[in-house]
């Protein structure tokens, strides 16, 4: 799978990436998408890898209506 699209989204904290993938799973389980290998604790924002443009457009509506704690 080619993952050519992103979408950054403000994520602060801890366990970033087990924290999306919580969220996703909730929200959105059927996305296909990419995530870095790690993040640093530090940052406020993660950039997701995906598909195409449609599942970036599903993945902001989703994070507007339910946001990451």
């Amino acid at each position: 799978m080619t993952f050519k699209y992103s979408v950054t989204l403000p994520i602060a904290g801890g366990n970033k990436l087990r924290r999306f993938r919580a969220w996703a799973e909730e929200h959105l389980p059927q996305l296909s998408y990419s995530l870095p290998h790690q993040t640093p604790i530090k940052t406020e924002t993660m950039v997701v890898r995906l598909l195409s443009l449609d599942d970036r457009a599903r993945i902001l509506q989703a994070f507007a209506q339910n946001p990451l704690a």
